[in-house]
């Protein structure tokens, strides 16, 4: 069985070598970058499976490395950082990470969501076995093999947690889903008061697919529901 490796790049030692000192008993490979170049000079050179990272790096900072990870890979990526504040975290999702954990941070929790993240990772990247691989909802085309999406013929590039999101609005048109199911579905992981995770890649979602400017928009929200897709 592949083993799984996990990027950890921060330019504070001790919290590398904390972090690595965990996820090694998971039995993961880890491969530590103490700025954002020697990040993506390991993206390039390693086959990485996670992406840990702090946003205050040398060089590149975590937002710029997440734009350049995201424009050829679809791994997860989890922000660790000390910038705490609401606005940080929902930055930190708006560009691009799929998780976001505050310095000083639990090892053991961190280990549980980079466990989280691998899981939903692994079953996306597998092949369907029952049903189409492309579900198409008027002139939006959605590919679960090659994780691609096209919209009225033009491509458009989404993070793996949007994409998860819109395959499975997308998957059953007009159905309501809640902030709570669409969470623990994407996620796999307990909803919390209070989250506004999925609201935040909703929002993000609708831009990238044109939707905040169209008058019959793809995803309407059902208030004091949640959303459902309108091809």
């Amino acid at each position: 069985m592949k083993q799984i490796t996990v990027l950890i790049a921060d330019d504070d030692a001790e919290i590398a070598d904390l972090v690595e000192l965990h996820l090694n008993r998971e039995s993961y490979r880890c491969i530590k970058a103490t700025d954002g170049q020697a990040a993506m000079d390991a993206i390039e050179k390693y086959p990485i499976d996670l992406a840990i990272l702090d946003i205050m790096m040398p060089k590149l900072d975590g937002y710029e490395v997440t734009r350049q990870i995201r424009d050829k890979h679809h791994i997860p990526i989890i922000f660790l950082s000390a910038k705490s504040s609401d606005l940080d975290k929902i930055t930190g999702l708006v560009r691009g990470a799929d998780d976001y954990m505050t310095k000083p941070f639990n090892p053991m929790e961190l280990v549980a969501r980079v466990n989280a993240q691998l899981r939903r990772s692994l079953q996306f990247s597998q092949p369907a076995s029952t049903g189409k691989p492309v579900v198409e909802v008027g002139g939006v085309v959605i590919n679960s093999e090659e994780r691609t999406v096209v919209v009225n013929g033009n491509p458009v590039e989404l993070t793996p947690k949007e994409f998860d999101i819109l395959h499975l609005l997308a998957s059953h048109p007009k159905k309501v889903y809640s902030s709570e199911h669409i969470f623990q579905q994407v996620w796999g992981e307990d909803y919390y008061e209070g989250n506004n995770t999925v609201m935040v890649h909703i929002r993000t979602l609708r831009k990238k697919l044109g939707d905040d400017m169209n008058k019959n928009k793809l995803i309407k929200t059902v208030w004091g529901v949640g959303y459902s897709f309108h091809g």
